[in-house]
């Protein structure tokens, strides 16, 4: 359900919007299975675990780098899917609608993260503005996966950059998310992610795809 702002104020309509992302609940277990980082020039495959405590364990695969990229994707995933409460992330905040565009309404924060935005649309946060350690984060949702407890964001966009000058740190990147459910009634986990970084000056074009499969639950 939507709330409607009033003077301004759309604390309940964000709130909404927050607890409508999709998080893992009681019955999320811990899962294991097979990783596989395909770069565009060499595919490196191993196994993996994922526990409740959201820790993740790659093997069979030497290279650190590639070991690391995919563990830390593994815990991207996972660090979205802690259900805290919206009084906890944003009890100290308030929040102010504002223009209205494709994308969605803009909220605007004051207090705690004063400066921080976000645009949101048919209950779902379609756009995250956030200053992290010096800079800002920029994500765009373009479309969604609905389950029965909630939305996941399957296609976006995330760019960084300097606060003041608007300037990119880095070239922008699209992600394009697959999940799948891990048994019947159970919690939904990530099988493939898509993600393509723009060219810049330094560097080319990037895709490199990480796919998880033959999933089970830990016992």
């Amino acid at each position: 359900m939507n709330h409607l702002c009033t003077d301004q104020d759309c604390r309940e309509e964000f709130k909404s919007a927050y607890e409508n992302r999709y998080t893992w609940g009681s019955e999320f277990c811990g899962y294991k299975g097979t990783c596989i980082l395909d770069n565009g020039s060499k595919i490196f495959r191993g196994t993996f675990d994922l526990g409740v405590d959201f820790k993740s364990n790659i093997f069979g695969i030497e290279e650190e780098t590639i070991n690391k990229a995919i563990s830390y994707q593994l815990w991207e995933v996972a660090i979205h899917r802690v259900r805290r409460s919206f009084n906890d992330v944003h009890g100290q905040n308030n929040f102010v609608g504002g223009d209205v565009d494709d994308v969605g309404k803009k909220v605007l924060v004051t207090g705690k993260n004063k400066g921080d935005f976000y645009r949101i649309k048919n209950d779902v946060v379609t756009m995250v503005y956030r200053q992290i350690h010096g800079s800002y984060i920029t994500i765009i949702t373009e479309s969604i996966l609905n389950t029965e407890k909630g939305y996941l964001s399957k296609k976006y966009t995330s760019k960084y950059g300097d606060p003041t000058t608007s300037n990119q740190f880095q070239p922008k990147s699209h992600y394009l998310d697959t999940f799948v459910q891990l048994y019947l009634g159970g919690p939904w986990v990530l099988t493939e992610r898509s993600i393509m970084t723009e060219m810049s000056k330094e560097k080319p074009e990037t895709q490199l795809t990480y796919s998880f499969i033959d999933l089970h639950k830990l016992v």
